[in-house]
């Protein structure tokens, strides 16, 4: 047991009071585990996409005060009663959906949508009492997707945790936690592009990117992006993209174009943007009689996919993917052991790094459009 074990936490946390409003650094008082939870220390953690998304507040019921935070990795601190695949010391990334283990589709061999612990923005309390964690001064400070990385400490489901290798180092495994791993897995373990198969990827941001390392590493020849920001090809040739559209430069729907210049349409494609019509070209841009289109990008709730029935007639699939197929604690564990194993690329990903006060850095880079991941380092 660690010196800390069934005692309240003070730390620092990142506060969002208010929507759009610069996180504020506070102390934070963090409660012990309750049952099948587990408080970790966070080493490291990043900003991805979602983070910036429910920060600002768009098209969803606004949650504040909130720790946000999500893609990270860290040390556990104590258990909670009832865990007993992880113990204090263990190295961990924390994932914002979960694995129980007993559902339906935990026992599946073809899902990973959990039913007890499935991705819910709108929970800003743990499940087991219904009750926050962290506090200041007694009043409750919400929670953000069961994880709330941007704390020292923090409390999670343990079927929220993915133990991994101690040799990993965290600095840099811990955005395999969110974004990288399900652009990759879209394509590994949804797609499954041949080796010497053409591969589209549409939208060139990190789990785009993250979508054609995938394609990189199954062999495909040609990897074409498709993205309206021409500045991101020269970054995307390094995660193995080998033609890039610019759907802006033609006159004709994007995916009149891939299909000619593919000799009828590519093998695969991984849509990573959640725009509709982009949704539409990935299916629509794949050969007949075996091509297969992913959605990977979420869009908006009244969004409505249409093509005619003859595209799906023809032979063409249209598949959708969460978390890359990956069952958190069962399979991410060898999502770490790729990169160990230098098969998968992470560095690349990373472009920023900023110590913990400066949190907000990484929200400024992602609202300008700079770099792909931020690191922050919650020690320094």
């Amino acid at each position: 047991m660690s010196a800390t074990s069934g005692l309240v936490i003070p730390c620092k946390a990142a506060i969002a009071w208010e929507a759009g409003k610069p996180l504020v650094i506070e102390q934070v008082e963090v409660a012990p585990p309750q049952t099948m939870e587990v408080r970790i220390k966070i080493k490291y953690t990043s900003l991805c996409h979602t983070d910036l998304y429910f920060w600002e507040a768009k098209g969803q019921t606004p949650l504040f005060p909130r720790i946000f935070g999500h893609e990270a990795a860290g040390v556990v601190e104590s258990v909670g009663e009832g865990v007993s695949d992880l113990q204090v010391g263990d190295h961990v990334l924390p994932v914002f959906t979960g694995e129980c283990g007993d559902c339906r589709h935990c026992k599946s061999e073809e899902s990973n949508m959990c039913d007890l612990l499935r991705i819910n923005t709108d929970r800003g309390v743990m499940l087991n009492d219904g009750k926050s964690r962290f506090s200041i001064n007694g009043t409750p400070i919400n929670h953000f997707l069961g994880t709330s990385t941007f704390s020292e400490y923090t409390v999670v489901h343990s079927g929220c945790l993915t133990k991994i290798s101690p040799l990993a180092p965290l600095d840099k495994v811990c955005i395999l936690s969110c974004g990288i791993s399900t652009g990759l897995g879209a394509t590994l373990n949804v797609a499954k592009p041949k080796k010497g198969s053409t591969v589209a990827v549409f939208g060139l941001g990190a789990v785009g990117l993250a979508a054609a390392e995938g394609a990189r590493i199954a062999g495909a020849s040609r990897i074409i992006g498709i993205d309206l920001s021409p500045k991101r090809y020269e970054e995307a040739k390094k995660f193995g993209v080998t033609e890039f559209v610019n759907p802006k430069d033609h006159d004709r729907p994007v995916q009149e174009v891939i299909a000619e210049m593919t000799n009828g349409g590519v093998d695969r494609s991984i849509e990573c943007t959640g725009n509709i019509n982009c949704m539409i070209s990935a299916f629509e841009c794949v050969h007949d009689g075996w091509g297969v289109a992913v959605l990977v990008g979420v869009p908006n709730k009244d969004a409505v996919f249409m093509t005619k029935p003859i595209n799906v007639l023809n032979e063409r699939t249209l598949k959708g993917t969460f978390f890359g197929n990956y069952k958190p604690r069962t399979d991410l564990p060898s999502v770490v052991d790729m990169y160990m194993n230098k098969k998968l690329e992470v560095e690349k990903f990373i472009t920023h790094r900023v110590p913990f006060s400066d949190i907000n850095k990484a929200f400024e880079y992602m609202l300008k459009g700079e770099g792909l991941r931020c690191i922050i380092s919650m020690e320094e």
